[in-house]
């Protein structure tokens, strides 16, 4: 899908319409409607044509898109579709594509750094009520999302997170200890850093809210995750993006360094 938008944001770019496309490959305009709604695949030789007739110059740009469209990995989160909500597998893939992550988390600790218990208290307390069955396959997938972070292919991350996430109790005390004392052993990672926003800080109004910035090949194929009431909402506007850069960086820099963050969490889990 990503790979559609950015075929048909180059296209419009040229002020081409899909008609015109069409007759520079020598195809029918159904099929280029096909390749940018992401309903069909696009060769690496039809790739590189479009982007000459768009007059596209920025060779890194496209070979990260011939990179995604040659791509034939099926990864792990293929055994789950048909079974959980297909949000749950385009966060899956964004994963595996991603050279790095970064977070702001405010009110519960991201996805792939949840204990077991922790992420099955949140998928628990979801309304409608899921079946158990359901319940547990998301509990699996989510664990199995560690990879990004603890897998031979680890990716750089970076967490900034505020107190208010540490210290709500999804579940009971002995739940939230783990969860603590699994970001405290993730902290000590070389690739992980962690960064506390405690509810001392005086003045500071742009951790309302949660972000997810994954990079991507280039930076113009970086993604934001924002969550929605039903699923979560994929941002990638140029403008868009550079607004998050800046955001993240702002957050970060009022935040607690990684050391002091490491003791801030230590002493909450010490109280628990």
């Amino acid at each position: 899908m990503r790979l559609a938008t950015e075929l048909r944001r180059l296209r419009e770019a040229a002020d081409l319409n899909a008609r015109q496309a069409a007759a520079l490959l020598g195809v029918s305009p159904a099929q280029i409607t096909h390749i940018e709604s992401g309903l069909a695949g696009v060769s690496e030789k039809r790739l590189r044509r479009l982007a000459s007739h768009y007059a596209c110059t920025d060779e890194e740009f496209i070979d990260a898109l011939v990179a995604v469209a040659t791509d034939r990995t099926r990864g792990w989160w293929e055994e789950y579709r048909g079974q959980l909500p297909t949000s749950f597998l385009d966060l899956s893939e964004l994963d595996h594509h991603a050279r790095f992550r970064r977070d702001v988390a405010v009110l519960f600790v991201p996805g792939p750094l949840q204990t077991e218990d922790y992420a099955r208290a949140i998928f628990s307390n979801r309304v409608p009520e899921l079946p158990a069955e359901e319940r547990e396959l998301r509990v699996r997938h989510r664990m199995a999302r560690r990879v990004i972070i603890e897998g031979p292919s680890h990716i750089p991350y970076e967490l900034v997170i505020h107190e208010a996430a540490l210290r709500i109790m999804v579940s009971d005390r002995a739940a939230a200890r783990a969860q603590l004392s699994r970001l405290l052993d993730l902290s000590e990672a070389h690739d992980i850093t962690v960064r506390v926003l405690p509810f001392a800080l005086e003045g500071f109004a742009r951790a309302g809210s949660t972000m997810t910035y994954v990079g991507g090949r280039v930076p113009k194929l970086d993604t934001v995750v924002r969550d929605v009431p039903h699923g979560s909402a994929f941002i990638d506007s140029e403008a868009m993006l550079g607004v998050f850069r800046t955001r993240f960086r702002k957050i970060e820099e009022v935040a607690l360094d990684p050391h002091r963050s490491h003791d801030f969490i230590h002493r909450l889990a010490k109280e628990l």
